[in-house]
């Protein structure tokens, strides 16, 4: 039997974690584990710690294993004491109870000032904004404080050896991908804005040093079930910026994932600056830039849809291509849980359109999928507005496998739609990344993907999107002053 060597990859998402161990030489699948994270908003971190170690065991533990990496949901901070302790519970980068420092901050730095300085128009998912959220709704936590760090960062530091008893916080470590989702990072300098976190905080704190796409984080410390020390860490990446890496985004290129959030990126050689309010200017786990825009709602308006018509996926998707394009008329504007963009944390879902005629589950159906991807395109409208090329469109995530999603997305753009083939993308970077740290080349794992057929462009859809949206004096909410 010809040896191999193994890398793993592990994907500390909202919902869940995923390990993944996966040949070197050709990136193939070897076994994976899951464990779930909790539901809520605001959790203990331990419980990220938790169910890593519990995928790691359900994956058969990573003793063959020559390399690791981390990567993870963005922006989420785990707030560290000066023992290396975890002060409070973590708000999510999805939890809206911070809205109300997103609008203290805008309005004492400026919305331009902060996109100037980082190249976010920060929203309630930055770090940054829960640095003000815990000073404002616990000022004993944030005076206890004395490191920030984010979900990939911890994790990786407790991967290492360190933790409570064991502060040592030179060694925490994070990437530039994820350090440019914080609101206080810069892509022209590469550098931190202390004076912002000083700003929102009001005080100092350590943050983790930023490492090179290529660099090692460390080893594994001893003691950790299931993984033996002394393992090379990659410098791991967040999670939008470990996909792309496994995707082999080029310039030119761009995403859209449809997961619990809806999310649309591509690759720039420079950072950029939407003072519109849509793109973030994050970094990619390459050294070169990540303009990204997101949605707070995307494949949960499926099951929205399917909860009400009382169908499953297959049905869904299969009532939706039922309809014609604009189903009818009825159009959904899907803002269920709030909505990053546009910014409106309390806004509620609607449906225009409805008469007797057209209220059908078919046209129902459609006008859920036509919602939910019609807020998408909305953010590769505004990612051409900001000079970054989209030439072609990959499309990840678990709504992205319904046919009616693939069919509805081919109608509404108008450049070629491409499908990857299924698969855990993030941790499949996160390996990816694992082998750079173990052989200082990131391996050329190039993944299958297929071309839907084209078909012409159904201009009615994104008409009806907007027109609903400028009906609920939504428009606003994009070019904020």
């Amino acid at each position: 039997m010809v040896s191999r060597t193994l890398v793993a990859g592990i994907d500390s998402s909202t919902q869940s974690c995923k390990v993944e161990v996966r040949d070197l030489r050709t990136g193939r699948l070897v076994r994976a584990g899951r464990a779930a994270h909790p539901p809520q908003k605001i959790i203990d971190p331990y419980e990220w710690w938790k169910a890593l170690l519990l995928a790691v065991d359900r994956a058969g533990g990573l003793h063959d294993v020559s390399a690791l990496s981390v990567s993870g949901q963005q922006h989420t901070p785990v707030f560290l004491d000066a023992d290396g302790a975890v002060v409070c519970d973590s708000p999510l980068w999805n939890d809206n109870g911070s809205h109300p420092q997103v609008v203290a901050l805008n309005d004492e730095l400026g919305f331009r000032e902060w996109i100037r300085r980082t190249g976010l128009p920060i929203s309630l998912s930055d770090t940054v904004v829960k640095l003000r959220w815990l000073r404002d709704t616990d000022p004993d936590s944030a005076r206890r404080t004395a490191a920030v760090a984010v979900v990939h960062d911890w994790l990786t530091w407790l991967l290492m050896g360190h933790g409570p008893g064991r502060a040592d916080f030179s060694r925490l470590v994070t990437d530039r991908s994820e350090a440019s989702g914080t609101g206080y990072w810069s892509g022209e300098t590469g550098d931190y804005c202390t004076d912002l976190v000083q700003h929102a905080f009001g005080k100092q704190v350590i943050l983790p040093r930023v490492l090179g796409p290529l660099d090692r984080a460390g080893v594994t410390g001893t003691g950790i079930t299931g993984i033996p020390a002394g393992l090379p860490i990659g410098a791991g990446s967040g999670d939008n910026a470990a996909a792309a890496l496994a995707l082999r985004l080029q310039v030119g290129d761009a995403v859209m994932s449809l997961g619990t959030s809806g999310v649309v990126y591509s690759r720039s050689t420079r950072p950029v600056h939407d003072y519109s309010g849509v793109v973030c200017s994050y970094a990619d786990a390459t050294g070169d830039h990540l303009p990204l825009a997101a949605t707070l709602n995307a494949a949960r308006d499926l099951d929205a849809g399917i909860a009400l018509l009382g169908c499953d996926y297959s049905e869904l998707s299969a009532l939706a291509l039922q309809a014609p394009p604009g189903a009818g008329g009825l159009t959904m504007l899907p803002y269920f849980e709030g909505e990053r963009t546009p910014d409106l944390p309390d806004a509620t879902a609607s449906l225009h359109g409805a008469t007797l005629a057209n209220f059908t589950r078919p046209n129902f159906a459609r006008a859920v999928v036509e919602g939910m991807l019609a807020s998408q395109v909305v953010m590769i409208d505004a990612t051409r507005a900001c000079g970054v090329p989209v030439n072609q469109l990959l499309l990840i995530g678990g709504a992205a496998r319904s046919t009616a999603v693939q069919t509805v997305l081919a109608q509404i753009i108008d450049v070629p739609l491409l499908i990857p083939e299924p698969g855990e993308y993030v941790a499949i970077g996160a390996a990816a990344q694992a082998g750079g740290a173990l052989t200082g080349t990131i391996p050329d794992w190039q993944p299958t993907v297929r071309e839907v057929p084209a078909t012409p462009t159904e201009a009615v859809i994104m008409n009806q999107h907007r027109a609903a949206r400028s009906a609920m004096s939504y428009d606003a909410s994009l070019t904020p002053a």
